[in-house]
């Protein structure tokens, strides 16, 4: 059976984010992940991840101005200084924390723009540098432009495109379940195909982005898949809980 990690931004926002790593570990969670932990401290979060005994599976990168619809910066011309920025900030706030995995975002531009993806490729070759040198590893995820419309890295032949250009080990995929069923299906096909190069694991219901085994596929059937596979890290638990994180946690109890 794969190993879960509690997606904290997603997850037990019935507190504050500080507070939800030992929540995650009450209900049984052995490592955690989240979207940014930039708000905070590096070392606060680090004190609480420790104090709750958990493992940090992964974070994101800083994204820009997410509030203002920004998702990531990589593939945006003229944001390279930003970029730069931002990997320095992710890096230090890694090394802190201790995950072993950083998720950096592709940003809002379009897939086939020439001078995106030249600025993509550079970013990209920059994050590999940087994080080779830190011991990190790295990974870039394809997301459905259902949930994020207009997002640079919508293709998963892409993502293996860029991940093979960097000829780098440390170079991942993050498969997200959820957003492989929406943009092509084939999600056990897929698994098998690409467990060489598959870094992190995401899972959420498709269509509603909920807990596992309340949508349209075989989550079971999956999981089984990803034990099949060979695949040693987390399973981040990326979805949005339909009525309450404790109500919707029975999902793990039915394996």
């Amino acid at each position: 059976m794969p190993k879960f990690a509690a997606n904290l931004s997603m997850m037990f926002n019935e507190v504050p984010f500080l507070d939800r790593f030992q929540a995650a570990a009450d209900c049984g969670f052995t490592a955690v992940e989240y979207l940014f932990p930039y708000d905070h401290e590096a070392e606060l979060v680090a004190e609480r991840l420790q104090a709750a005994g958990l493992d940090q599976a992964l974070f994101n990168m800083p994204p820009g101005d997410w509030a203002a619809g920004e998702r990531g910066m990589a593939a945006l011309p003229g944001r390279e200084v930003d970029f730069a920025a931002a990997l320095d900030t992710a890096i230090a706030y890694a090394k802190v924390i201790g995950t072993p995995l950083l998720h950096m975002m592709a940003g809002l531009a379009p897939a086939m723009d020439p001078q995106a993806i030249v600025t993509y490729r550079e970013n990209l070759k920059r994050a590999t540098d940087r994080t080779g040198e830190a011991g990190i590893g790295l990974v870039i995820e394809p997301i459905n432009s259902r949930d994020m419309p207009g997002y640079f890295l919508n293709d998963f032949q892409h993502a293996l495109d860029f991940i093979a250009d960097t000829n780098a080990a440390h170079v991942k995929l993050q498969f997200d379940v959820y957003h492989r069923q929406i943009l092509h299906g084939d999600v056990i096909m897929a698994l098998r195909q690409m467990a060489p190069v598959i870094g992190h694991i995401q899972i959420a219901s498709v269509p509603d982005r909920h807990e596992p085994m309340t949508g349209e596929l075989d989550d079971r059937r999956i999981f089984a898949e990803i034990d099949a596979i060979g695949y040693q890290g987390y399973v981040g638990c990326e979805y949005r809980p339909a009525a309450g994180t404790h109500e919707g946690l029975g999902w793990m109890s039915k394996l």
